[in-house]
């Protein structure tokens, strides 16, 4: 009971703190201004997946913590306005901000990377990602040849737009590693999305038994409008790695997977049925990065489908965001 209570009082002591900074410097912490936001922004309680492994994020934005002997590592920031939801939900595990050591990106958006700044200042984590995700979390927005780049406005502060990173950031080349305590994370780059999009694995224990977890960057061939994937005067055809991305992500040993939107893994019903007591783990799912994978193939066929059938008119359709 007196555990319960100090990581009451730790997770309320958080929340309180991160309001403070939000007031202090809302450069940060200020809210992106959009409809879906304030849906994928809404309160979730924090759960343990497997293992040393732990769902902090929002209800609508995926941000995962691990435990390790030597401190945490947590992947992805969410939303700018998600810094205190993140923070108080890794206080009510008891577990302590300071001691994050390493933060992740899957890709910088600002759904996934809007946070990041502000969890990087309030723990002094070192930020990590790739090279081309590393040069758009300094930008504070998409770079030239990403997809959504249209969305972003330079005139204005648009929600395309982020708080940058001002920290040293650690840069990794695909298949590169993160280790910490006894908990080793490889990033596979899996470049269509965002020509960064980085999936994130590690080996995670429960007594004797050991699982591969795979956080999977979205596979979404969305773009902003008048952006196409298929060949044209800017870039060459950008399918076949698209593809690439998508088959490496099903390749993966992969016992769990977890995705940058929950809704993607079904992860809210997941979370469901752990706080109802389910006599087995719903995460563990061997099959689950295939058929991710699948169903992103088909989206991908689907989109250039499209693209194909209206280049002979000289129009592209946007894709839906």
């Amino acid at each position: 009971m007196r555990k319960l209570l100090l990581a009451a009082c730790a997770a309320t002591s958080t929340i309180a703190g991160a309001a403070a900074r939000a007031g202090d410097d809302d450069a940060l912490t200020r809210p992106i201004q959009l409809e879906v936001a304030a849906k994928w922004n809404a309160p979730q309680e924090p759960a343990r997946v497997f293992g040393h492994t732990y769902y902090v994020g929002v209800a609508g934005l995926s941000a995962i913590l691990i435990r390790t002997g030597q401190g945490l590592i947590l992947l992805d920031g969410d939303l700018p306005q998600s810094v205190p939801l993140i923070e108080a939900n890794i206080a009510k595990l008891g577990l302590r901000v300071g001691d994050i050591k390493f933060i992740l990106n899957s890709h910088a958006h600002y759904d996934h990377a809007g946070g990041i700044a502000a969890l990087a200042r309030d723990s002094g984590a070192t930020v990590v990602a790739s090279p081309s995700g590393a040069a758009a979390l300094r930008a504070g927005h998409a770079t030239p040849d990403d997809p959504q780049a249209g969305y972003v406005d330079p005139s204005r502060r648009d929600p395309a737009r982020f708080p940058p990173v001002t920290q040293p950031m650690r840069e990794l080349r695909d298949g590169d590693s993160v280790t910490l305590g006894d908990i080793v994370v490889t990033a596979h780059f899996t470049p269509g999305h965002t020509p960064g999009s980085t999936t994130w694995s590690w080996r995670d224990c429960e007594g004797e038994r050991c699982l591969r977890i795979v956080y999977a960057d979205s596979l979404n061939a969305v773009s902003a409008p008048g952006f196409h994937f298929l060949a044209d005067a800017t870039h060459p055809d950008l399918t076949p790695r698209f593809r690439k991305s998508i088959q490496s992500v099903a390749a993966l040993p992969c016992d769990i997977l977890l995705t940058v939107h929950p809704d993607l893994a079904d992860i809210p019903a997941k979370l469901q049925r752990l706080r109802a007591g389910a006599e087995s783990n719903p995460f563990v799912d061997p099959s689950a990065c295939r058929r991710y994978a699948h169903e992103a193939e088909t989206l991908l066929d689907a989109r250039i489908a499209e693209e194909q059938a209206e280049r002979p008119s000289g129009r592209l359709r946007p894709a839906a965001r």
